[in-house]
């Protein structure tokens, strides 16, 4: 297994739909299920090329060969007083958990970050997803809060933990 990692491309639009729906139907700790996310492939095309121009947002594929088996992204908090802040989201399917994606994915955004003046990093993760929060961990990133009833799955509510990366 060799992964290869890369900026999306609009090209890649149709797989990443793909790609979100089986990362999204293995896993409660997205902000989607198996349902992936709402955009056709004109929509998500577009979107990607409006990251590929932008010089604090970027979305990362990790491929195992041609196949997208991760994907994260780093999207600036605002604008002004909040120009230093990124926000930082990452996934990787079940197959490839502990096998160095996410390790990849965090190494490539965190440089990213810092190449584009951001000094600031944070990321919510549920609070119950131990693997992501050591990976989180492992790069420097510190607990700050809870976020109670962050999300709901199905009738169960989940609390998120708040987390930053100081650069």
């Amino acid at each position: 297994m060799e992964i290869t990692y890369r900026r999306a491309r609009p090209s890649d639009a149709a797989a990443l739909l793909e790609y979100l729906k089986q990362v999204g139907g293995e896993s409660d700790n997205l902000t989607f299920g198996a349902e992936g996310v709402p955009f056709s492939v004109e929509q998500e095309e577009n979107f990607i090329k409006k990251l590929s121009e932008s010089e604090t947002d970027i979305m990362l594929v990790a491929l195992d060969g041609e196949r997208i088996v991760g994907n994260g992204a780093l999207s600036a908090v605002g604008r002004n007083r909040f120009a230093h802040r990124r926000e930082l989201s990452v996934a990787v399917i079940k197959d490839y958990w502990g096998k160095g994606v996410g390790s990849g994915i965090m190494e490539r955004l965190i440089e990213h970050a810092k190449n584009s003046g951001a000094t600031v990093v944070e990321l919510q993760v549920l609070s119950d997803n131990e693997r992501a929060k050591a990976l989180y961990q492992k790069f420097g990133f510190e607990y700050f809060g809870t976020f109670k009833k962050f999300s709901r799955i199905g009738e169960r509510y989940a609390d998120a933990d708040y987390m930053n990366l100081y650069l």
